[in-house]
């Protein structure tokens, strides 16, 4: 089977990069979309975080969607050295969940992501966004190390 079709979940990560240039270079043919989720949980800084958090949702909403153009500011750029453009999407939401619901609504041949490589405890505790996208994907998955 030809993979003419790819998603890249991002967090910002140097992992998650990698996984992009893995994307690029191994299937320099194929469409890739880079997908973020505006999760709130995973910050530090939202209303009523442990950050300077804004006041309201909205704020950090606002704040967020800056982030995330900036970021995908990034992740384009890392497509241009490779002279490969790529889509953009997210949403709002939980993580994991909204990575699963947007395999299984979109039409993606295969599921490209970095793992940041926690073990012991502090995997217990933070979870494996990658593991449970693999574990759960009806998509193939290759996780980047």
């Amino acid at each position: 089977m030809a993979i003419t079709s790819i998603l890249v979940p991002t967090d910002g990560s140097p992992m998650a990069e990698r996984a992009l240039r893995h994307a690029v270079e191994e299937y320099p043919d194929a469409a890739i979309t880079v997908f973020h989720v505006l999760d709130f949980r995973g910050s530090d800084s939202y209303p009523g975080g442990w950050g300077e958090a804004p006041g309201t949702w909205e704020e950090w909403l606002e704040h967020a969607r800056e982030e995330e153009q900036a970021l995908f500011e990034q992740v384009r750029a890392v497509a241009a050295e490779y002279d490969h453009d790529i889509e953009t999407d997210s949403i709002v939401g939980q993580t994991t969940r909204a990575i699963l619901d947007y395999v299984e609504t979109h039409d993606f041949d295969l599921v490209v992501m970095g793992s940041h490589g926690r073990t012991g405890v502090s995997r217990i505790l933070l979870g494996s966004v990658a593991e449970t996208v693999t574990r759960r994907s009806p998509t193939p998955v290759v996780v980047v190390r």
